[in-house]
Protein backbone atom coordinates (compact mmCIF):
# COMPACT_ATOMS: atom_id res chain seq x y z
CA UNK A 1 0.00 0.00 0.00
CA UNK A 2 2.82 2.38 0.66
CA UNK A 3 4.31 1.79 -2.77
CA UNK A 4 0.79 2.96 -4.60
CA UNK A 5 1.12 6.33 -2.05
CA UNK A 6 4.90 7.31 -3.24
CA UNK A 7 3.69 8.61 -6.48
CA UNK A 8 1.13 11.35 -4.57
CA UNK A 9 1.64 14.69 -5.48
CA UNK A 10 3.57 17.19 -3.88
CA UNK A 11 0.31 19.44 -3.09
CA UNK A 12 -1.46 16.54 -1.52
CA UNK A 13 2.02 15.88 0.89
CA UNK A 14 1.77 18.75 2.25
CA UNK A 15 -2.50 18.79 2.80
CA UNK A 16 -1.53 15.58 4.80
CA UNK A 17 0.73 17.27 6.82
CA UNK A 18 -1.62 19.94 7.64
CA UNK A 19 -4.41 17.23 8.32
CA UNK A 20 -1.26 15.85 11.02
CA UNK A 21 -0.76 19.24 12.57
CA UNK A 22 -5.00 19.87 12.63
CA UNK A 23 -5.22 16.67 13.76
CA UNK A 24 -3.23 17.05 16.66
CA UNK A 25 -4.67 20.68 17.39
CA UNK A 26 -8.21 18.83 17.34
CA UNK A 27 -6.53 16.10 19.81
CA UNK A 28 -5.22 18.66 22.14
CA UNK A 29 -8.24 20.66 22.46
CA UNK A 30 -10.39 17.54 23.13
CA UNK A 31 -7.88 16.12 26.24
CA UNK A 32 -7.74 19.70 27.62
CA UNK A 33 -12.16 19.03 28.25
CA UNK A 34 -11.65 16.25 30.93
CA UNK A 35 -8.91 18.88 33.03
CA UNK A 36 -11.54 21.63 32.83
CA UNK A 37 -14.25 18.72 34.01
CA UNK A 38 -11.88 18.03 37.05
CA UNK A 39 -11.48 21.42 37.80
CA UNK A 40 -15.62 22.06 38.13
CA UNK A 41 -15.90 18.74 40.11
CA UNK A 42 -13.01 19.70 42.52
CA UNK A 43 -14.57 23.28 42.80
CA UNK A 44 -18.05 21.70 43.78
CA UNK A 45 -16.64 19.25 46.37
CA UNK A 46 -15.19 22.18 47.65
CA UNK A 47 -17.81 23.96 48.18
CA UNK A 48 -16.69 27.47 46.28
CA UNK A 49 -19.48 29.91 45.95
CA UNK A 50 -17.39 32.29 43.55
CA UNK A 51 -19.25 31.73 40.11
CA UNK A 52 -16.67 33.45 38.12
CA UNK A 53 -14.20 30.42 38.79
CA UNK A 54 -17.08 28.20 37.13
CA UNK A 55 -17.91 30.32 34.20
CA UNK A 56 -14.22 30.78 33.55
CA UNK A 57 -13.84 26.64 33.44
CA UNK A 58 -16.91 26.53 31.33
CA UNK A 59 -15.90 29.42 28.99
CA UNK A 60 -12.37 27.29 28.52
CA UNK A 61 -13.94 23.66 27.63
CA UNK A 62 -16.90 25.40 25.13
CA UNK A 63 -13.61 27.66 23.49
CA UNK A 64 -11.89 23.77 23.18
CA UNK A 65 -15.49 22.50 21.92
CA UNK A 66 -15.41 25.32 19.09
CA UNK A 67 -12.09 24.91 18.17
CA UNK A 68 -11.96 20.88 17.81
CA UNK A 69 -15.26 21.06 15.90
CA UNK A 70 -13.74 23.30 13.91
CA UNK A 71 -10.82 21.93 12.83
CA UNK A 72 -12.57 18.36 12.48
CA UNK A 73 -14.60 20.15 9.87
CA UNK A 74 -11.31 21.56 7.92
CA UNK A 75 -9.76 18.11 8.19
CA UNK A 76 -12.88 16.04 7.21
CA UNK A 77 -12.63 18.32 3.67
CA UNK A 78 -9.15 18.67 3.31
CA UNK A 79 -9.23 14.66 3.36
CA UNK A 80 -12.01 14.38 0.98
CA UNK A 81 -9.62 16.69 -1.38
CA UNK A 82 -6.71 14.46 -1.06
CA UNK A 83 -8.41 11.00 -1.63
CA UNK A 84 -10.75 12.32 -4.72
CA UNK A 85 -7.44 14.17 -5.83
CA UNK A 86 -5.58 10.69 -5.26
CA UNK A 87 -8.32 8.33 -6.70
CA UNK A 88 -8.42 10.68 -9.55
CA UNK A 89 -4.66 10.50 -10.31
CA UNK A 90 -4.68 6.72 -9.56
CA UNK A 91 -7.29 6.06 -12.40
CA UNK A 92 -5.97 7.98 -14.53
CA UNK A 93 -2.67 6.02 -14.34
CA UNK A 94 -4.59 2.62 -14.31
CA UNK A 95 -6.14 3.57 -17.56
CA UNK A 96 -3.30 4.60 -18.84
CA UNK A 97 -1.66 1.93 -18.25
CA UNK A 98 -3.94 -0.57 -19.34
CA UNK A 99 -4.36 1.50 -22.42
CA UNK A 100 -0.59 0.84 -23.35
CA UNK A 101 -1.03 -3.32 -23.01
CA UNK A 102 -0.75 -5.50 -25.46
CA UNK A 103 -3.36 -8.67 -26.16
CA UNK A 104 -1.38 -10.52 -24.28
CA UNK A 105 -1.19 -8.58 -20.92
CA UNK A 106 -4.85 -7.89 -21.07
CA UNK A 107 -5.30 -11.96 -21.42
CA UNK A 108 -3.31 -12.09 -18.42
CA UNK A 109 -5.42 -9.85 -15.98
CA UNK A 110 -8.92 -10.07 -18.01
CA UNK A 111 -10.79 -7.68 -18.70
CA UNK A 112 -13.43 -8.39 -15.66
CA UNK A 113 -10.80 -8.07 -13.44
CA UNK A 114 -8.74 -4.80 -15.07
CA UNK A 115 -12.59 -3.22 -14.83
CA UNK A 116 -12.45 -4.02 -11.52
CA UNK A 117 -9.68 -2.92 -10.24
CA UNK A 118 -10.03 0.38 -12.26
CA UNK A 119 -13.29 1.29 -10.45
CA UNK A 120 -13.81 -0.71 -6.70
CA UNK A 121 -10.64 -1.33 -6.21
CA UNK A 122 -9.39 2.49 -6.50
CA UNK A 123 -12.81 3.16 -4.61
CA UNK A 124 -11.19 1.01 -1.39
CA UNK A 125 -8.52 3.25 -1.54
CA UNK A 126 -10.17 6.40 -1.57
CA UNK A 127 -12.41 5.54 1.48
CA UNK A 128 -9.73 4.35 3.55
CA UNK A 129 -7.93 7.75 2.64
CA UNK A 130 -10.27 9.99 4.02
CA UNK A 131 -11.01 8.13 6.61
CA UNK A 132 -7.37 7.81 7.74
CA UNK A 133 -6.44 11.00 7.71
CA UNK A 134 -9.38 11.73 9.99
CA UNK A 135 -9.59 8.61 12.16
CA UNK A 136 -6.33 6.64 11.77
CA UNK A 137 -4.43 9.74 12.45
CA UNK A 138 -6.57 10.44 15.56
CA UNK A 139 -7.17 7.66 17.00
CA UNK A 140 -3.11 6.31 18.04
CA UNK A 141 -2.39 10.22 18.91
CA UNK A 142 -5.49 10.46 20.95
CA UNK A 143 -4.85 7.22 22.60
CA UNK A 144 -1.08 7.91 23.34
CA UNK A 145 -1.59 10.97 24.41
CA UNK A 146 -4.59 9.92 27.05
CA UNK A 147 -2.62 7.44 28.38
CA UNK A 148 0.44 9.87 29.02
CA UNK A 149 -1.39 12.02 30.58
CA UNK A 150 -2.99 9.29 33.25
CA UNK A 151 -0.05 7.38 33.42
CA UNK A 152 1.74 7.94 36.94
CA UNK A 153 -1.55 9.49 38.78
CA UNK A 154 -2.92 6.29 39.74
CA UNK A 155 -1.83 2.97 39.06
CA UNK A 156 -4.67 1.41 40.26
CA UNK A 157 -7.20 3.14 37.72
CA UNK A 158 -4.10 2.71 34.99
CA UNK A 159 -4.60 -0.98 35.58
CA UNK A 160 -8.20 -1.05 34.73
CA UNK A 161 -7.62 0.92 31.67
CA UNK A 162 -4.64 -0.82 30.55
CA UNK A 163 -7.07 -4.42 30.82
CA UNK A 164 -9.06 -2.83 28.29
CA UNK A 165 -6.88 -2.35 26.24
CA UNK A 166 -5.00 -5.41 26.34
CA UNK A 167 -8.69 -6.92 26.01
CA UNK A 168 -9.23 -5.14 22.32
CA UNK A 169 -5.88 -5.63 21.24
CA UNK A 170 -6.35 -9.04 21.66
CA UNK A 171 -9.74 -9.40 20.10
CA UNK A 172 -8.55 -6.93 16.99
CA UNK A 173 -5.88 -9.75 16.35
CA UNK A 174 -7.38 -12.67 16.19
CA UNK A 175 -10.12 -11.39 14.03
CA UNK A 176 -8.29 -10.07 11.59
CA UNK A 177 -5.85 -12.68 11.55
CA UNK A 178 -9.14 -14.72 10.04
CA UNK A 179 -10.37 -11.82 8.00
CA UNK A 180 -7.60 -11.12 5.95
CA UNK A 181 -8.11 -13.99 3.75
CA UNK A 182 -10.92 -13.49 3.22
CA UNK A 183 -11.10 -9.84 1.98
CA UNK A 184 -8.57 -11.35 -0.63
CA UNK A 185 -11.07 -13.71 -1.79
CA UNK A 186 -13.82 -11.15 -2.08
CA UNK A 187 -12.23 -9.09 -4.76
CA UNK A 188 -11.55 -12.12 -6.38
CA UNK A 189 -15.40 -13.09 -6.13
CA UNK A 190 -16.49 -9.90 -7.40
CA UNK A 191 -13.99 -10.39 -10.41
CA UNK A 192 -15.92 -13.45 -11.37
CA UNK A 193 -18.89 -12.14 -11.05
CA UNK A 194 -17.92 -8.88 -13.31
CA UNK A 195 -16.82 -11.59 -15.69
CA UNK A 196 -20.27 -13.57 -15.70
CA UNK A 197 -22.23 -10.35 -16.19
CA UNK A 198 -19.95 -9.29 -19.05
CA UNK A 199 -20.04 -12.60 -20.74
CA UNK A 200 -23.83 -12.79 -20.54
CA UNK A 201 -24.13 -9.13 -21.86
CA UNK A 202 -22.00 -9.60 -24.81
CA UNK A 203 -23.42 -13.20 -25.92
CA UNK A 204 -26.70 -12.28 -25.23
CA UNK A 205 -28.20 -13.05 -28.40
CA UNK A 206 -26.21 -16.57 -28.16
CA UNK A 207 -27.42 -17.08 -24.72
CA UNK A 208 -30.77 -16.62 -26.46
CA UNK A 209 -30.68 -18.64 -29.54
CA UNK A 210 -29.46 -21.78 -27.45
CA UNK A 211 -32.09 -21.42 -24.77
CA UNK A 212 -29.52 -21.26 -22.23
CA UNK A 213 -30.72 -18.18 -19.68
CA UNK A 214 -31.57 -21.16 -17.05
CA UNK A 215 -27.35 -22.11 -17.55
CA UNK A 216 -26.28 -18.55 -17.66
CA UNK A 217 -28.77 -17.64 -14.36
CA UNK A 218 -26.92 -20.47 -12.36
CA UNK A 219 -23.60 -19.74 -13.20
CA UNK A 220 -24.22 -16.02 -11.59
CA UNK A 221 -25.85 -17.50 -8.84
CA UNK A 222 -23.21 -19.97 -7.90
CA UNK A 223 -20.57 -16.83 -8.33
CA UNK A 224 -22.76 -14.13 -6.74
CA UNK A 225 -23.76 -16.89 -4.01
CA UNK A 226 -20.01 -17.12 -2.93
CA UNK A 227 -19.62 -13.65 -3.03
CA UNK A 228 -22.33 -13.34 -0.87
CA UNK A 229 -21.75 -16.17 1.89
CA UNK A 230 -17.96 -14.58 1.91
CA UNK A 231 -19.34 -11.61 2.33
CA UNK A 232 -21.31 -12.41 4.78
CA UNK A 233 -18.39 -14.47 7.08
CA UNK A 234 -16.44 -11.33 6.83
CA UNK A 235 -19.26 -9.06 8.19
CA UNK A 236 -20.14 -11.17 11.00
CA UNK A 237 -16.78 -11.41 11.93
CA UNK A 238 -15.98 -7.79 12.58
CA UNK A 239 -19.80 -7.23 13.62
CA UNK A 240 -18.53 -9.68 16.69
CA UNK A 241 -15.97 -6.48 17.80
CA UNK A 242 -18.55 -4.00 18.00
CA UNK A 243 -20.27 -5.34 20.73
CA UNK A 244 -17.13 -6.21 21.90
CA UNK A 245 -15.85 -2.77 22.02
CA UNK A 246 -18.62 -1.61 23.71
CA UNK A 247 -19.19 -4.19 26.75
CA UNK A 248 -15.25 -2.96 27.52
CA UNK A 249 -16.26 0.45 27.16
CA UNK A 250 -19.08 0.19 29.96
CA UNK A 251 -16.74 -2.19 32.33
CA UNK A 252 -13.73 0.73 32.23
CA UNK A 253 -16.40 3.21 33.14
CA UNK A 254 -17.85 0.82 36.36
CA UNK A 255 -14.98 -0.20 37.01
CA UNK A 256 -13.03 3.11 36.70
CA UNK A 257 -15.67 4.19 39.52
CA UNK A 258 -15.88 1.51 41.51
CA UNK A 259 -12.31 1.27 41.74
CA UNK A 260 -12.02 5.39 42.47
CA UNK A 261 -14.54 5.13 44.72
CA UNK A 262 -12.64 2.57 46.65
CA UNK A 263 -9.83 4.64 46.70
CA UNK A 264 -11.72 7.92 47.83
CA UNK A 265 -13.08 5.61 50.94
CA UNK A 266 -9.86 4.98 51.68
CA UNK A 267 -9.04 8.44 52.11
CA UNK A 268 -10.04 9.15 55.88
CA UNK A 269 -11.18 12.43 56.87
CA UNK A 270 -9.52 12.38 60.72
CA UNK A 271 -12.85 12.95 63.20
CA UNK A 272 -10.15 14.41 65.67
CA UNK A 273 -7.29 16.35 64.43
CA UNK A 274 -6.61 20.10 63.68
CA UNK A 275 -8.96 22.17 61.07
CA UNK A 276 -5.68 21.84 58.43
CA UNK A 277 -5.32 17.81 59.01
CA UNK A 278 -9.14 17.81 58.20
CA UNK A 279 -8.85 20.36 55.28
CA UNK A 280 -6.42 18.44 53.89
CA UNK A 281 -8.09 14.99 54.01
CA UNK A 282 -10.80 17.03 52.41
CA UNK A 283 -9.16 18.49 49.70
CA UNK A 284 -7.28 14.87 48.82
CA UNK A 285 -10.90 13.57 48.36
CA UNK A 286 -12.25 16.30 46.15
CA UNK A 287 -8.52 15.76 44.04
CA UNK A 288 -9.14 12.02 43.81
CA UNK A 289 -12.72 12.50 43.21
CA UNK A 290 -11.73 15.27 40.60
CA UNK A 291 -9.48 12.44 38.97
CA UNK A 292 -11.68 9.55 38.86
CA UNK A 293 -13.82 12.13 36.73
CA UNK A 294 -10.81 12.89 34.47
CA UNK A 295 -9.34 9.20 34.69
CA UNK A 296 -13.17 7.89 33.10
CA UNK A 297 -13.24 10.39 30.34
CA UNK A 298 -9.54 9.97 29.70
CA UNK A 299 -10.30 6.20 29.62
CA UNK A 300 -13.46 6.81 27.18
CA UNK A 301 -10.67 8.89 25.00
CA UNK A 302 -8.82 5.21 24.93
CA UNK A 303 -11.58 3.16 24.03
CA UNK A 304 -12.82 5.20 21.61
CA UNK A 305 -9.71 6.03 19.93
CA UNK A 306 -9.69 1.75 19.45
CA UNK A 307 -13.53 2.25 18.27
CA UNK A 308 -11.78 4.27 15.62
CA UNK A 309 -8.77 1.88 14.38
CA UNK A 310 -11.65 -0.69 14.63
CA UNK A 311 -13.53 1.15 11.79
CA UNK A 312 -9.72 1.56 10.04
CA UNK A 313 -8.99 -1.72 10.79
CA UNK A 314 -12.49 -3.44 8.81
CA UNK A 315 -11.29 -1.43 5.85
CA UNK A 316 -7.18 -2.02 5.59
CA UNK A 317 -7.38 -5.17 4.97
CA UNK A 318 -9.52 -5.13 2.02
CA UNK A 319 -8.10 -1.72 0.35
CA UNK A 320 -4.73 -3.52 1.44
CA UNK A 321 -5.46 -5.90 -1.44
CA UNK A 322 -7.01 -3.53 -3.61
CA UNK A 323 -3.72 -1.76 -3.51
CA UNK A 324 -1.82 -4.74 -3.94
CA UNK A 325 -4.26 -5.18 -7.27
CA UNK A 326 -3.71 -1.85 -8.16
CA UNK A 327 0.02 -2.10 -7.82
CA UNK A 328 0.33 -5.10 -10.01
CA UNK A 329 -1.48 -3.33 -12.86
CA UNK A 330 0.58 -0.45 -12.35
CA UNK A 331 4.03 -2.40 -12.49
CA UNK A 332 3.43 -5.04 -15.16
CA UNK A 333 5.77 -5.28 -17.63
CA UNK A 334 4.93 -4.03 -21.06
CA UNK A 335 5.48 -6.17 -23.58
CA UNK A 336 5.38 -4.10 -26.46
CA UNK A 337 7.17 -0.80 -25.84
CA UNK A 338 7.20 2.26 -27.70
CA UNK A 339 10.08 3.36 -29.99
CA UNK A 340 11.59 6.79 -30.85
CA UNK A 341 11.33 6.71 -34.92
CA UNK A 342 9.08 9.64 -35.90
CA UNK A 343 10.32 9.02 -40.23
CA UNK A 344 11.10 7.04 -42.70
CA UNK A 345 12.83 7.06 -46.32
CA UNK A 346 10.12 5.01 -48.15
CA UNK A 347 6.87 4.63 -48.09
CA UNK A 348 4.14 1.77 -47.83
CA UNK A 349 6.69 -0.99 -47.70
CA UNK A 350 6.26 -4.09 -45.05
CA UNK A 351 8.57 -7.27 -44.88
CA UNK A 352 8.54 -9.79 -42.96
CA UNK A 353 11.96 -11.53 -42.31
CA UNK A 354 12.26 -14.62 -41.53
CA UNK A 355 9.71 -14.13 -38.22
CA UNK A 356 8.92 -16.51 -35.85
CA UNK A 357 6.16 -16.19 -33.34
CA UNK A 358 5.25 -17.71 -29.64
CA UNK A 359 2.52 -16.10 -27.61
CA UNK A 360 3.38 -16.11 -23.98
CA UNK A 361 3.10 -19.33 -22.30
CA UNK A 362 2.86 -21.62 -24.75
CA UNK A 363 5.07 -24.56 -25.75
CA UNK A 364 5.67 -23.98 -29.55
CA UNK A 365 5.56 -21.25 -31.48
CA UNK A 366 2.40 -20.88 -33.72
CA UNK A 367 4.21 -19.25 -36.58
CA UNK A 368 7.79 -20.28 -37.93
CA UNK A 369 10.28 -19.11 -40.36
CA UNK A 370 7.76 -16.13 -42.13
CA UNK A 371 9.38 -14.55 -45.03
CA UNK A 372 7.47 -12.26 -47.84
CA UNK A 373 7.77 -8.71 -48.89
CA UNK A 374 5.01 -6.14 -49.78
CA UNK A 375 5.68 -3.10 -51.60
CA UNK A 376 3.99 0.03 -52.26
CA UNK A 377 0.73 -0.02 -53.93
CA UNK A 378 0.73 -3.78 -53.87
CA UNK A 379 -2.12 -6.60 -52.60
CA UNK A 380 -0.74 -9.17 -50.53
CA UNK A 381 -3.41 -12.01 -49.17
CA UNK A 382 -3.07 -14.38 -46.73
CA UNK A 383 -5.43 -17.41 -46.52
CA UNK A 384 -5.41 -21.13 -44.55
CA UNK A 385 -7.29 -23.18 -42.61
CA UNK A 386 -8.84 -21.83 -39.25
CA UNK A 387 -5.77 -21.68 -36.41
CA UNK A 388 -3.05 -21.57 -39.58
CA UNK A 389 -1.96 -18.21 -38.16
CA UNK A 390 -3.28 -15.70 -40.10
CA UNK A 391 -4.50 -12.83 -37.89
CA UNK A 392 -1.50 -13.02 -35.80
CA UNK A 393 0.73 -12.23 -38.80
CA UNK A 394 -1.11 -9.11 -39.56
CA UNK A 395 -1.36 -8.52 -35.92
CA UNK A 396 2.59 -8.40 -36.06
CA UNK A 397 2.45 -6.45 -38.76
CA UNK A 398 0.22 -3.71 -36.70
CA UNK A 399 2.59 -4.52 -33.43
CA UNK A 400 -0.03 -5.91 -31.35
CA UNK A 401 2.65 -8.36 -30.32
CA UNK A 402 6.52 -8.07 -30.69
CA UNK A 403 8.02 -11.14 -32.84
CA UNK A 404 9.69 -14.06 -31.34
CA UNK A 405 12.53 -14.18 -33.76
CA UNK A 406 13.20 -12.87 -37.28
CA UNK A 407 12.21 -8.67 -37.94
CA UNK A 408 9.25 -7.18 -39.40
CA UNK A 409 10.34 -3.93 -41.27
CA UNK A 410 8.17 -0.85 -42.32
CA UNK A 411 9.56 1.06 -44.80
CA UNK A 412 12.67 -0.52 -44.13
CA UNK A 413 12.68 0.22 -40.35
CA UNK A 414 11.83 -2.16 -37.47
CA UNK A 415 8.30 -1.49 -36.00
CA UNK A 416 9.43 -1.89 -33.11
CA UNK A 417 11.63 1.30 -33.29
CA UNK A 418 8.60 3.58 -34.46
CA UNK A 419 6.95 5.53 -31.64
CA UNK A 420 2.99 4.63 -31.90
CA UNK A 421 1.85 7.71 -33.24
CA UNK A 422 3.78 7.34 -36.46
CA UNK A 423 3.71 3.71 -36.84
CA UNK A 424 -0.55 3.76 -36.13
CA UNK A 425 -0.47 6.81 -38.72
CA UNK A 426 0.94 4.96 -41.44
CA UNK A 427 -1.38 2.03 -40.83
CA UNK A 428 -4.86 1.49 -41.04
CA UNK A 429 -6.08 -1.83 -39.40
CA UNK A 430 -9.48 -3.47 -39.70
CA UNK A 431 -9.64 -5.76 -37.06
CA UNK A 432 -11.49 -9.25 -37.31
CA UNK A 433 -13.97 -8.56 -34.58
CA UNK A 434 -15.36 -5.06 -35.51
CA UNK A 435 -15.79 -2.19 -33.12
CA UNK A 436 -17.92 0.59 -32.93
CA UNK A 437 -18.07 3.29 -30.12
CA UNK A 438 -21.15 4.91 -29.03
CA UNK A 439 -20.81 8.44 -31.10
CA UNK A 440 -22.35 9.33 -34.29
CA UNK A 441 -21.38 8.15 -37.40
CA UNK A 442 -19.13 11.17 -38.53
CA UNK A 443 -17.82 10.54 -35.02
CA UNK A 444 -16.99 6.95 -35.34
CA UNK A 445 -15.70 7.80 -39.37
CA UNK A 446 -13.32 10.82 -37.44
CA UNK A 447 -12.27 8.69 -34.54
CA UNK A 448 -8.52 8.63 -33.38
CA UNK A 449 -5.71 10.33 -35.25
CA UNK A 450 -3.59 10.39 -38.54
CA UNK A 451 -1.39 11.85 -40.56
CA UNK A 452 -4.26 14.77 -40.79
CA UNK A 453 -7.24 15.55 -39.31
CA UNK A 454 -10.34 14.12 -41.48
CA UNK A 455 -12.54 16.36 -43.03
CA UNK A 456 -15.98 15.69 -43.90
CA UNK A 457 -14.98 15.43 -47.63
CA UNK A 458 -12.83 12.68 -46.17
CA UNK A 459 -15.77 11.14 -44.20
CA UNK A 460 -18.00 10.87 -47.26
CA UNK A 461 -15.36 9.30 -49.56
CA UNK A 462 -14.46 7.19 -47.33
CA UNK A 463 -18.56 5.57 -46.67
CA UNK A 464 -18.47 5.74 -50.82
CA UNK A 465 -15.40 3.54 -51.09
CA UNK A 466 -16.43 1.19 -48.20
CA UNK A 467 -19.76 0.69 -49.77
CA UNK A 468 -21.80 2.60 -46.81
CA UNK A 469 -23.07 5.96 -48.17
CA UNK A 470 -26.62 4.31 -49.45
CA UNK A 471 -27.64 2.76 -45.34
CA UNK A 472 -25.94 6.02 -44.13
CA UNK A 473 -28.26 8.15 -46.37
CA UNK A 474 -31.31 6.01 -45.67
CA UNK A 475 -31.01 6.26 -41.59
CA UNK A 476 -32.62 9.80 -40.06
CA UNK A 477 -29.89 11.68 -39.63
CA UNK A 478 -27.62 10.41 -41.70
CA UNK A 479 -23.63 10.78 -40.66
CA UNK A 480 -24.97 12.26 -37.95
CA UNK A 481 -26.99 9.56 -36.86
CA UNK A 482 -26.53 7.76 -33.48
CA UNK A 483 -24.61 4.61 -32.99
CA UNK A 484 -25.29 2.32 -30.10
CA UNK A 485 -22.18 1.19 -28.20
CA UNK A 486 -20.62 -2.21 -29.74
CA UNK A 487 -22.80 -0.93 -33.29
CA UNK A 488 -25.53 -2.76 -31.49
CA UNK A 489 -28.15 -0.97 -33.60
CA UNK A 490 -26.55 -1.66 -37.25
CA UNK A 491 -26.34 -4.70 -38.65
CA UNK A 492 -22.92 -6.73 -38.91
CA UNK A 493 -22.20 -6.08 -42.55
CA UNK A 494 -22.97 -2.42 -41.85
CA UNK A 495 -20.18 -2.57 -38.94
CA UNK A 496 -18.05 -3.87 -41.24
CA UNK A 497 -18.49 -1.25 -43.55
CA UNK A 498 -18.15 1.32 -41.26
CA UNK A 499 -14.75 0.33 -39.36
CA UNK A 500 -13.58 0.04 -43.15
CA UNK A 501 -14.26 3.72 -43.88
CA UNK A 502 -12.99 4.57 -40.08
CA UNK A 503 -10.08 3.03 -42.11
CA UNK A 504 -9.73 4.75 -44.92
CA UNK A 505 -10.43 8.29 -43.79
CA UNK A 506 -6.84 8.44 -42.09
CA UNK A 507 -5.27 7.82 -45.74
CA UNK A 508 -3.09 5.51 -44.37
CA UNK A 509 0.12 4.07 -46.20
CA UNK A 510 -0.92 0.29 -45.60
CA UNK A 511 -4.28 -0.95 -44.90
CA UNK A 512 -4.63 -4.07 -43.07
CA UNK A 513 -7.79 -6.09 -43.07
CA UNK A 514 -8.27 -8.79 -40.87
CA UNK A 515 -10.95 -11.15 -42.28
CA UNK A 516 -12.65 -7.70 -42.67
CA UNK A 517 -15.04 -8.86 -45.73
CA UNK A 518 -16.94 -12.30 -44.39
CA UNK A 519 -20.40 -10.39 -43.69
CA UNK A 520 -20.08 -8.68 -46.97
CA UNK A 521 -22.04 -10.25 -49.69
CA UNK A 522 -20.28 -11.43 -53.08
CA UNK A 523 -21.42 -8.13 -55.13
CA UNK A 524 -20.14 -5.78 -52.16
CA UNK A 525 -17.62 -7.68 -51.55
CA UNK A 526 -16.33 -7.36 -55.02
CA UNK A 527 -17.38 -3.67 -55.36
CA UNK A 528 -15.64 -2.53 -52.26
CA UNK A 529 -12.18 -4.06 -53.53
CA UNK A 530 -12.10 -2.34 -56.67
CA UNK A 531 -12.84 0.99 -55.41
CA UNK A 532 -10.01 0.19 -52.77
CA UNK A 533 -7.73 -0.60 -55.93
CA UNK A 534 -8.78 2.46 -58.00
CA UNK A 535 -9.06 4.90 -55.52
CA UNK A 536 -6.69 4.39 -53.21
CA UNK A 537 -3.38 3.56 -55.15
CA UNK A 538 -0.04 3.47 -53.56
CA UNK A 539 -1.69 2.28 -50.82
CA UNK A 540 -0.13 -1.44 -49.54
CA UNK A 541 -3.03 -3.90 -48.81
CA UNK A 542 -2.88 -6.78 -46.83
CA UNK A 543 -5.75 -8.88 -46.43
CA UNK A 544 -6.56 -11.98 -44.72
CA UNK A 545 -9.37 -14.29 -46.15
CA UNK A 546 -11.23 -16.98 -46.57
CA UNK A 547 -12.91 -17.17 -49.59
CA UNK A 548 -10.95 -17.50 -52.38
CA UNK A 549 -13.13 -15.01 -54.34
CA UNK A 550 -11.60 -12.37 -52.09
CA UNK A 551 -8.11 -12.81 -52.90
CA UNK A 552 -7.67 -14.27 -56.12
CA UNK A 553 -6.69 -10.91 -57.80
CA UNK A 554 -4.42 -10.11 -54.98
CA UNK A 555 -0.40 -9.63 -56.18
CA UNK A 556 0.16 -12.16 -54.21
CA UNK A 557 -0.81 -14.67 -52.00
CA UNK A 558 0.30 -15.82 -48.59
CA UNK A 559 -0.74 -19.86 -47.63
CA UNK A 560 -0.22 -20.81 -44.31
CA UNK A 561 -0.53 -24.02 -43.28
CA UNK A 562 0.08 -25.06 -39.48
CA UNK A 563 1.91 -21.71 -38.67
CA UNK A 564 4.38 -22.10 -41.77
CA UNK A 565 4.20 -21.29 -45.52
CA UNK A 566 2.65 -23.72 -47.21
CA UNK A 567 3.33 -21.60 -50.90
CA UNK A 568 3.50 -18.10 -52.15
CA UNK A 569 2.84 -16.52 -55.48
CA UNK A 570 -0.38 -15.43 -57.76
CA UNK A 571 -3.81 -17.49 -57.77
CA UNK A 572 -2.89 -19.01 -61.33
CA UNK A 573 0.75 -20.12 -59.61
CA UNK A 574 -0.40 -21.46 -56.53
CA UNK A 575 -3.21 -23.10 -58.41
CA UNK A 576 -0.62 -24.99 -60.40
CA UNK A 577 2.08 -25.87 -57.21
CA UNK A 578 0.47 -25.63 -53.95
CA UNK A 579 -1.50 -28.35 -52.45
CA UNK A 580 -2.95 -26.72 -49.42
CA UNK A 581 -4.29 -23.69 -52.12
CA UNK A 582 -5.51 -26.14 -54.41
CA UNK A 583 -7.39 -27.83 -51.72
CA UNK A 584 -8.96 -24.64 -50.39
CA UNK A 585 -10.04 -23.61 -53.87
CA UNK A 586 -11.83 -26.35 -54.65
CA UNK A 587 -13.86 -26.71 -51.19
CA UNK A 588 -15.12 -23.54 -52.43
CA UNK A 589 -15.28 -23.84 -55.96
CA UNK A 590 -15.89 -26.57 -58.52
CA UNK A 591 -13.43 -27.10 -61.25
CA UNK A 592 -15.74 -26.04 -63.83
CA UNK A 593 -15.90 -22.95 -61.64
CA UNK A 594 -12.59 -22.34 -61.25
CA UNK A 595 -11.67 -22.49 -64.69
CA UNK A 596 -14.49 -20.32 -65.78
CA UNK A 597 -13.47 -17.83 -63.34
CA UNK A 598 -9.51 -18.26 -64.95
Amino acid sequence: MFHIFSNMKTKDRWLALLCVLLVCGQVYFDLRLPDYTAKITVLISSEVTELSQYYDAGAKMLGCALCSALMTVIVGYLAAMIASDFSFDVRTKVFQKVSAMGSGEIKKFSTASLITRTTNDITQIQMIIAMGLQMMLRAPIMAVWAIIKIVGKSWQLSTVVAAAVVIIVGSMIVLLGIMIPKFRIVQKQIDDVNRITEENLNGIRVVRAFNAEKYQEDKFEKANMSLMKTQLFTGRGMAVLSPIMMFVQSCVSVGVYYVGAWLINNIEVPLTGTAAEIAAAISDRSLMLGDVVSFSSYGLYVIMSFVMLLMIFMMLPRAQVSAARINEVIDSDIAVREGSETTSEKSGCIEFKDVSFRYPDASEDCLKHISFTAKKGETVAFIGATGSGKSTLVGLAARLYDVTSGKVLLDGKDVSTYSFETLYSKIGYIPQKTTLFADTVKGNIKFGKGKQKATDADVEEALDIAQATDFVKSMDNKEESWIAQGGSNVSGGQKQRLAIARAVARKPEILIFDDSFSALDYKTDQILRKRIKKDLKGTTCLIVAQRIGTIRNADRIVVLDNGAVAGIGTHEELMKNCPVYQQIALSQLSADELAANA
